[in-house]
């Protein structure tokens, strides 16, 4: 299929950090132009700035990844040219992390204020990134399926890096080129879970409302093909790659890591003891009730329990450095105003944990990390601990707990030993989630 004649569209949603761009055929007979929405500055990524002649139009908002009114700008331009394609139209779209919130296009009364206020109480109750999509959807002109529907007749194919785990094409995004396979009923009864209900305004009530009562149900989209070309499976893989290469046992635990930041540092914390007496033969094994408790934590990270223990054995025969990976995103419930990230918040539980249990003969190293090279509101992509970061931080007067309280990692950090526990990768221009990496090594 070729471009139409008429305006020469090859729209695409293209992902360098978490972007939707248009970007029409360049070459003659066609004449050329571009949408392309960005959250974060280009001035930050050289590499992408514009050329001096460039007929791409650039629109920057979503700020610290929430919707806002350069971004809602840039979604009804989007939106209006895709509205313009035909039959003869090919429209490509790149779709990353981040593109819930630069295609904000709330369906009327419905206004993008109130859409950011539900979303930001949504998020500090500790909302998954699936139910935030759900409601999301449910409010969007242009999520679940929205874009692609605004775009019929034209043929659409979806090439998406997933940052969402299990790479569900609906969720990623909140799904433009996919029908919502969500009831008004679901997006209820998450409302309801977490304690909503009274404060939803009476345009979302409305909205809603006449979702229930539409007779159609959720529209097809048989004109589109979405495929996923990147995910964390891939980084995990890659990372395996170059442990070994370092001649460390690499094994993945799993690329689907989800629930309470809390419970996932108790996990790795527990890990690290329990490898250590698999990796040291010369000491005593772990406990029966210590075994059971890692592999019920597991189960509650989603980590299958044969990768766990193919893992252990894997050290076990090895007796050599191993370094288990994992993949996926922690929830946090907000409780104070701090600076920080997930990344950041799990390295600094993961190294509380990690003092609460004897892991001499083994030098432990747990670091995690976002993809995209920034964690929350932060420059930082996250940070990495030993065991002693206990005793580092009490010599220096930083109480762990405090910070932990507080939500405010990326203070902590930043004080402790001048910031040499941060990770700074820059920003990557892509997002699958975040990466974790536990090492160890008998001494």
């Amino acid at each position: 299929m070729r471009p139409s004649e008429r305006n020469g569209c090859v729209p695409t949603t293209q992902k360098t950090c978490s972007r939707y761009s248009w970007k029409l055929n360049s070459q003659p007979p066609y004449p050329a132009q571009s949408i392309l929405a960005d959250e974060v500055s280009l001035q930050h990524l050289w590499e992408m700035l514009l050329k001096p002649h460039s007929h791409v139009q650039v629109f920057e908002g979503a700020e610290d990844n929430l919707p806002d009114r350069d971004a809602l700008r840039a979604a009804l331009a989007i939106q209006q040219l895709a509205e313009g394609l035909t039959a003869d139209d090919l429209l490509l779209v790149l779709i990353s992390g981040g593109g819930s919130a630069l295609l904000p296009a709330p369906i009327p009364p419905v206004t993008l204020e109130e859409k950011q206020t539900l979303t930001r109480l949504l998020a500090a109750r500790g909302a998954t990134i699936q139910e935030l999509n759900t409601i999301r959807k449910a409010l969007s002109q242009l999520k679940g399926g929205g874009l692609a529907q605004a775009a019929y007749p034209a043929q659409v194919v979806s090439l998406i890096l997933s940052d969402v785990v299990g790479d569900p094409v609906e969720v990623i995004a909140s799904g433009p080129t996919v029908a919502s396979s969500h009831s008004v009923q679901d997006c209820l009864h998450i409302v309801n879970r977490y304690g909503l209900r009274a404060a939803l305004p009476r345009s979302v009530k409305t909205v809603l409302s006449r979702a229930d009562s539409d007779p159609h149900g959720p529209h097809s989209c048989g004109h589109v093909l979405n495929v996923i070309i990147g995910s964390n499976v891939l980084a995990l893989a890659e990372a395996q790659r170059q442990a070994e290469a370092l001649g460390y046992q690499a094994v993945v635990l799993s690329a689907a890591m989800q629930g309470d930041v809390k419970r996932m540092a108790q996990f790795y914390g527990l890990l690290a003891h329990v490898a250590r007496t698999r990796l040291t033969p010369s000491m005593a094994g772990a406990s029966v009730e210590e075994d059971a408790q890692l592999h019920e934590l597991a189960a509650d990270l989603q980590i299958p329990d044969l990768q766990l223990e193919e893992a252990l054995e894997t050290m076990a025969r090895g007796r050599g450095p191993a370094c288990l990976l994992a993949g996926g995103e922690p929830t946090v419930q907000l409780q104070g105003s701090g600076r920080g990230g997930r990344n950041q918040e799990l390295a600094l539980r993961v190294g509380a944990e990690l003092r609460r249990w004897p892991l001499g003969q083994i030098d432990v190293l747990f670091l995690s990390g976002g993809t995209d090279g920034q964690d929350g509101p932060t420059e930082a992509a996250g940070a990495w601990v030993t065991p002693e970061l206990a005793s580092q931080a009490a010599a220096e007067g930083l109480d762990m707990a405090t910070f932990l309280a507080h939500n405010d990692s990326h203070t902590f950090f930043c004080r402790l030993q001048g910031g040499a526990h941060l990770l700074h990768t820059g920003m990557t221009g892509t997002n699958v989630m975040d990466t974790h990496l536990l090492f160890l090594r008998p001494r």
